[in-house]
């Protein structure tokens, strides 16, 4: 029997205090913040759906393992933990500790990209299209077509279009391929999944032509999770058991533990080929510290050597997909043009259907990650128009493929009234659907702007 009521598979030991502010403190909040979430004090957010990357609540299991944290520079037991679980999951030989995802994308693609380079992706994230264009190489996103409609069915709309892939290899020359980038699951384009199928479908492509297949799997359990609920050959598999079989397929991976090792701080890149390994580990010694911790703390690869495992358990990665579901269903109901079906991590809204008299310059995007903001302290990130619009030769916008907004989850953090209270928000928000306004950059950097970004209402 399946009950309606989500319960969560674990009890609160600890609690960490929520202020509670009005709606005319958080007006005067935004206007000091420039209108930017990100630049919120975390004390001025009541439920914080800004990312799930770091924002993770630890267990028992892994608090304990803190304990045993062996702070040793080089050779410290926790280091052959945390080797012995990367390994038994991803199979590769070559493990690198790096103390976030980030700085994995920057030591594997700054070494495999420079001028003239070509990586291609399902869709790159943020950081991983500033640090490969900030070495000179091109990044190119080829997710499938059924992937622009935000209402349209498809079990596996983060897949990758194989026949797009395979012509901007032939376009570009295998030789200048730097690497193809599967990302799992594909959070730009709405937290969508990948299936199994398409990841072996980019593996032959990437054999054919002898191009560098790499697997970005920071979410790769709720991955394994729709892969066992949507692809029926894999029904009889556990989530363990598909993780490996993707990553079999691929010659390494870059992760931000940060998401699926349930953990605060840290990552790693993994990889088969020791040439490359050889390569990234000098850097690695440069950038991040020795190779035996790279950047982190003894502590924090027991945290990741647990969570690794953790995060695999059914009937945790069951409360984390229904109760993702369960927030998104409920916003579908009431009319929000939410990214159908739900992804695993987060909900993604429509913004420029939500707010279709809002121009696409004027970032409606941004105007509903205010308007959350204002009406109910829900702190939440634009993936549109703000993160990934560019300008043309006149200074004119070009905008991003979908004016998203994510409500990304932190995991094993909030109950089901928590998410009630953000469904309760959304009655307001329609109401005052008509009177919201875009908004204008004042202020912003050359990379990464929607981090830094000023704005102002128009």
């Amino acid at each position: 029997m399946e009950f309606k009521t989500i319960i969560e598979p674990f009890k609160i030991k600890s609690v960490e205090s929520i202020k509670m502010s009005t709606e005319s403190e958080r007006v005067e909040f935004l206007k000091a913040a420039h209108f930017n979430t990100f630049l919120l004090k975390s004390d001025q957010v009541i439920i914080d759906f800004l990312t799930d990357s770091g924002t993770s609540a630890m267990s028992n299991e892994q608090w304990a393992g803190i304990m045993r944290g062996d702070e040793s520079y080089a050779g410290a037991k926790s280091w052959e933990r945390f080797y012995n679980a990367v390994h038994d999951l991803t199979g590769f030989e070559y493990i690198l500790p790096t103390h976030q995802g980030r700085a994995g994308e920057r030591i594997l693609y700054g070494h495999l990209g420079g001028k003239g380079k070509v990586f291609i992706s399902n869709t790159h994230f943020d950081t991983t299209r500033a640090n490969i264009e900030f070495g000179g190489a091109t990044a190119y996103d080829v997710q499938i077509d059924e992937a622009k409609y935000h209402d349209v069915y498809h079990p596996f709309k983060g897949n990758l279009d194989c026949i797009k892939l395979e012509k901007l290899i032939i376009e570009h020359g295998a030789e200048n391929i730097g690497a193809v980038i599967l990302t799992v699951t594909n959070n730009s384009g709405g937290g969508q999944p990948v299936s199994m199928q398409n990841a072996k479908d980019v593996a032959a492509v990437c054999k054919k032509y002898n191009v560098l297949f790499i697997l970005d799997c920071c979410r790769i359990a709720e991955n394994s999770y729709f892969i066992k609920h949507r692809e029926k050959e894999y029904e009889n598999h556990t989530y363990k058991q598909i993780a490996q079989e993707m990553f079999a397929l691929t010659d390494g991976c870059v992760m931000s533990a940060k998401k699926d090792a349930l953990v605060n701080m840290g990552g790693f890149i993994a990889l088969k080929d020791e040439k490359i390994a050889e390569a990234c580990t000098n850097l690695l010694i440069i950038t991040e510290g020795f190779s035996t911790y790279g950047g982190l703390s003894g502590r924090d690869m027991e945290a990741i050597a647990i969570g690794l495992v953790e995060v695999f358990d059914k009937d945790y990665l069951y409360y984390r997909i229904k109760s993702t579901e369960y927030l998104g269903n409920k916003m579908r109901e009431k009319g929000i043009p939410v990214m159908f079906p739900i992804g695993g991590h987060a909900v993604y809204i429509d913004s420029a259907k939500m707010y279709e008299h809002i121009p696409l310059n004027e970032y409606p995007g941004q105007a509903l990650v205010c308007e959350l903001y204002r009406i109910g302290g829900i702190r939440s990130v634009e993936v549109g128009s703000v993160m990934f619009g560019k300008y043309d030769e006149n200074g004119e916008l070009i905008p991003a493929a979908m004016e998203l907004v994510r409500l990304a989850i932190p995991r094993r953090v909030y109950t089901q009234s928590h998410i009630d209270y953000v469904v309760e928000v959304f009655d307001e928000l329609i109401k005052n659907k008509a009177n919201v306004r875009g908004y204008k950059i004042t202020k912003e950097p050359k990379l990464l702007r929607h981090f830094t970004a000023h704005f102002e209402q128009l």
